[in-house]
């Protein structure tokens, strides 16, 4: 065990001055001083020496180290090559950490967990995500449908709530459903500016998403499903029919959705945020028997 965490206000300064680094805002660059908000956020994902963690931004190894000292292995994906020999150097005494210099968004996920981890640990991603790409990096680890147990997050708090979402708030909508049509998703911690360096704008929060077996809910086809999704949140002050027939006109007359409504029995004067993911299944289901593009 070091004698001093890379999450400390002290260090973090330290490595900084050493390699004279500056922050790039295109990056979305916050590291974290506090080592013990990065052990809880551990403690939530269930991380032990079964575990196989992939990280994705791990800026100066704040994280990673946290990571290292429990895991049975680290992967961690960094897209500034500034920050490559810093790591080789922070990271240099743990021997079950791999830095792979490339953008996750553009990392072939499969080919990455087969060369790198053993069939019988457990994965996880665990990291503090760049705040400007979060909801992408999110979304296409969900649909690649990798082996992943767990999803630990530190984000943007506004975003975290989105994800976590119920019917009738106003944070529900198609990111929500999107998330929790493939996960249970709940919020561990919110977390103060005051442990990055530099300080971000927002608060943020420590987000867990938990991978479902299988979706929420069986739909006969899932784009379509997802396209009712984004037009029923489209336009929020309208009525679900009314956005539902100005976003198909070309795929379904007016008649046609309303019957599949009443089939359904769902009121189409209801708005998009008062539906459950379950009834926008049926609904989906009920609109996919009536179209020509099976």
């Amino acid at each position: 065990m070091p004698k001093e965490y890379i999450a400390s206000i002290r260090r973090t300064k330290e490595i900084l001055g050493k390699y004279g680094f500056s922050f790039k805002k295109s990056l979305g660059q916050n590291f974290i001083i506090d080592a013990n908000i990065l052990r809880k956020m551990i403690h939530a994902a269930q991380i032990d020496q079964n575990s196989g963690v992939i990280e994705i931004g791990p800026g100066i190894g704040s994280l990673t180290e946290q990571l290292a000292l429990i895991a049975n292995k680290v992967i961690a994906f960094e897209i500034d090559q500034r920050l490559l020999p810093v790591l080789d150097s922070t990271l240099a005494n743990y021997e079950n950490v791999k830095i792979i210099h490339k953008d996750f968004l553009k990392a072939d996920l499969h080919k990455t967990i087969k060369e790198n981890f053993a069939p019988d640990l457990s994965l996880h991603i665990v990291a503090n995500l760049p705040y400007y790409i979060t909801t992408p990096i999110l979304m296409s680890i969900l649909e690649q449908q990798m082996p992943i147990e767990r999803i630990t997050v530190m984000l943007q708090k506004e975003v975290a709530d989105r994800m976590a979402a119920a019917p009738n708030t106003k944070e529900y909508g198609s990111l929500s459903i999107a998330v929790q049509y493939y996960t249970e998703a709940h919020i561990v911690m919110d977390v103060p500016k005051t442990v990055f360096i530099p300080q971000p704008n927002v608060i943020s929060s420590v987000l867990q998403l938990v991978k479902r077996e299988k979706p929420l809910v069986e739909v006969s086809n899932e784009d379509l499903f997802f396209s009712i999704v984004k037009a029923s949140f489209r336009h929020r002050r309208k009525t679900l029919k009314n956005n539902l027939v100005s976003y198909f006109k070309e795929t379904y007359t007016s008649e046609q959705i309303n019957n599949v409504l009443q089939t359904v029995q769902i009121d189409g004067k209801r708005r998009g945020e008062s539906l459950t993911i379950q009834e926008f299944a049926l609904l989906a289901n009920g609109l996919f028997a009536v179209t020509d593009i099976k």
